[in-house]
């Protein structure tokens, strides 16, 4: 184990490094996090093989880690900001969410219409393609220090987009589980793994937000943040193992109901303060989603894709463009967000890879249907990851929100 842990430690200096030098062709940094992690994971050098990613000490660790970043999340979830945009808010989810659910879905039920294929299998396609990664966009924002009316609008928007995302998934998991006859988490559930992890951090986050109202330094905030998300780490651990051990709750979306109850406590000054102390624990957080997120990556995928990858990565970005383009511009939000929002909502291949290994348990009476969803996910995480990342960036700048 000791072992494991320095290989993996060592990945991570490699991805820091790699990251700082390709910041030097003006590109983010996670674009070296995420090369490192695939060329060092378990299909190219395994120096992090696929043990370290199954062991519980690696699992363990990312948990909290997510808890962490949720924080980031959580910190703009300001009453007093969302009151006056949260309907475009949620609009504007809705449309982007909800739009490339569909496109993604016509496409595919085109295609399977021609091919024999059921058509069922298109939904599938459509509910994995409408969720969101946060880590790569909240990566940027934090490197570039990027502000403006796009930052704002994306960072609480994508919190809603996981909750839009997870209600679509399970609910076409479950349909199509009643489809083939096979095993799938109960539509009940879904209300499980929605308000528990946000019922979980809000217990945790209403007795630290009393404790960082008193006056304190940074050893006072620090300690009261990061036993609080150790805390809230732990519960979570405990129903997902001890009373709902079939389904996969989000420890980010603990994260950012933790984070949310403090951050509407304290007074703006103190906020200010908490973030800026968390800063440094927050860069490592994002830095180990990132590598993992290249790990399971196997870039031989590129070469046996076919044209289910390249209609899945051109209908979803497709969807999220226009569905949040036209959500923003009936709700009257910025040009800029009009504009450049959607580029920012391409980063994927996290949720993707999670929402394929659960669809494909439901699949497995049907092994020909799992190939088809593999292969086809598994080739779009790799090449659309790159590509969203870099037009991600470019949507910032384009708005004018990056800090040199």
């Amino acid at each position: 184990m000791i072992i494991f842990i320095l290989r993996w430690v060592i990945v991570l200096i490699l991805a820091y490094g790699a990251g700082r030098l390709i910041t030097k062709i003006r590109m983010p940094s996670i674009l070296g996090w995420m090369i490192v992690g695939m060329l060092l994971g378990p299909h190219a050098m395994k120096i992090m093989p696929q043990s370290v990613l199954d062991a519980g000490w690696y699992q363990t660790i990312l948990m909290w880690m997510q808890c962490s970043f949720g924080m980031m999340l959580g910190s703009e979830l300001i009453w007093s900001k969302l009151k006056h945009s949260g309907k475009a808010l949620v609009i504007t989810t809705l449309a982007q969410s909800l739009g490339t659910f569909a496109v993604v879905s016509l496409a595919f039920g085109i295609i399977f219409s021609f091919t024999k294929t059921p058509v069922y299998l298109g939904f599938v396609f459509g509910g994995i393609a409408l969720a969101t990664a946060p880590a790569p966009a909240l990566s940027i924002v934090n490197e570039f220090h990027a502000k403006g009316a796009v930052t704002d609008t994306l960072l609480p928007m994508t919190i809603l987009d996981d909750i839009v995302g997870i209600v679509v998934f399970f609910s076409v998991n479950s349909l199509v589980a009643r489809e083939i006859s096979g095993g799938s988490v109960p539509l009940s559930m879904i209300l499980v793994m929605i308000f528990l992890p946000v019922l979980t951090g809000a217990a945790v986050g209403f007795p630290a937000g009393q404790l960082l109202k008193k006056s304190g330094g940074r050893t006072w905030n620090l300690t009261i943040l990061l036993c609080g998300i150790t805390v809230t780490t732990i519960i979570g651990w405990f129903f997902n193992t001890y009373l709902f051990p079939g389904i996969t709750l989000n420890y980010m979306l603990m994260g950012v109901s933790f984070s949310a109850v403090f951050s509407n406590m304290v007074t703006a000054e103190q906020l200010n303060a908490v973030n800026r102390y968390f800063a440094p624990i927050l860069a490592v957080a994002l830095l180990i989603a990132i590598v993992d997120l290249g790990a399971p990556l196997d870039y031989h995928l590129i070469l046996g894709s076919g044209i289910y990858t390249f209609v899945y990565i051109a209908a979803r970005a497709f969807g999220k463009y226009f569905g949040a383009r036209s959500g923003a511009k009936l709700t009257h939000m910025p040009d800029t967000v009009q504009k450049y929002l959607g580029l920012t909502l391409l980063p994927h291949s996290g949720v993707s890879l999670v929402f394929t290994g659960i669809i494909c348990s439901t699949l497995a009476p049907m092994p020909e249907l799992v190939q088809i969803v593999q292969g086809t996910i598994a080739a779009a995480a790799i090449i659309n990851e790159f590509i969203a990342v870099i037009a991600a960036k470019k949507g910032f700048e384009l708005a004018g929100e990056l800090t040199e």
